[in-house]
């Protein structure tokens, strides 16, 4: 329920629009192809990244059959002007439409959004339900601001009356210009990244106000599960800094939202199974970017979690999460 994919050929939209480091891809002769921000490397990628039937092929490799899909976080361009980002997240959910509707049972498609402007946000929310989506990916911010900012409540009270998860991604990390040395962005501040956005909900009200909203946390929720004990203590000694928009203990919420099980780590997983349950963490990958789980799910297979938490884990979760039937996909 949480892979990457990007169109093979994309606009240019840096020179369309006149400004900005919109993302453009490089085709190398040996298909790989370079992403270039504006005119900076930013990433080399393989064609498993674009095409659809390469991505079957690989996830048969690993018995699974259906993958959740949406682009690579770099694509979101919240610091575009607004019409602008509208226009490359039409062409990037246009584009994951059609793959549904030629692969109805092996892809589920969740679309980008401008979140910068909340009036064409909800719009494309609408556009992007009526041609498949089941939901959205959003950013652990948006241009810096956290996601219990007011001017956002209006674009996940649409989620919640369209019944469309949500599933955040952590992206622009906090502190990125003074770590980018060890790797330590993607190491350190994309934990620290979902934390922030899971506290910011869950401070800011917003899982409070809307119960029927379904969020998914990426990165088995980064630090906040495996913190929580300092953000509970936090809430409970500093109500004055903390509490001051919902007065409800943070803990309350564990349980009422997803995480996926990107841990790498079997004893981290278990620890986040005891506090979520194994219908509230759904079966990720991050494919096809090296930081993902590669081997899908393997380290689960070869776990002694008993067959009913594997279960839920592989597929009744995701399916619970997204409200969509198993059926669709036998």
């Amino acid at each position: 329920m949480h892979s990457h994919i990007i169109p093979k050929n994309l606009p240019d939209w840096t020179k369309k629009f006149g400004y900005g480091d919109f993302i453009f891809l490089n085709h190398n002769e040996d298909k790989t192809a370079d992403m270039m921000q504006g005119g900076k490397f930013f990433r080399r990628i393989k064609e498993n990244c674009w095409d659809e039937d390469i991505r079957i092929t690989e996830y048969e490799d690993f018995q699974t059959k259906v993958q959740v899909v949406c682009t690579i976080p770099v694509m979101f361009s919240y610091n575009a002007k607004p019409q602008d980002c509208l226009q490359t997240s039409q062409f990037l959910n246009d584009h994951i439409a059609d793959l549904i509707a030629k692969y109805p049972k092996n892809y589920i498609g969740l679309a980008t959004i401008p979140m910068q402007d909340p009036q064409l946000a909800i719009q494309e929310l609408e556009r992007a339900k009526a041609i498949g989506h089941v939901g959205i990916q959003i950013g652990s911010n948006i241009n810096d601001e956290n996601l219990s900012e007011e001017k956002f409540f209006p674009i996940f009270e649409a989620c919640e009356r369209l019944d469309m998860a949500v599933m955040i991604h952590p992206w622009q990390m906090m502190g990125f210009n003074s770590m980018e040395k060890y790797w330590l962005p993607w190491l350190v501040g994309m934990p620290a990244e979902t934390s922030r956005a899971a506290c910011s909900m869950v401070f800011g009200g917003v899982l409070e106000r809307l119960p029927n909203l379904r969020v998914c946390f990426s990165h088995a929720g980064g630090s906040f599960l495996p913190t929580l004990g300092r953000i509970e203590h936090g809430f409970n000694c500093r109500p004055d800094l903390v509490a001051i928009d919902n007065k409800v203990n943070p803990r309350e919420y564990v349980g009422k939202f997803w995480v996926d099980c990107i841990t790498h780590d079997i004893d981290a997983l278990e620890y986040i199974l005891k506090m979520q349950g194994s219908k509230r963490v759904c079966f990720g990958t991050d494919y096809p970017f090296p930081l993902g789980d590669l081997e899908f799910g393997k380290f689960i297979e070869e776990s002694n979690l008993s067959i009913e938490d594997q279960t839920n884990i592989f597929s009744t979760s995701t399916l619970e999460w997204l409200n969509l039937d198993r059926k669709l996909f036998i």
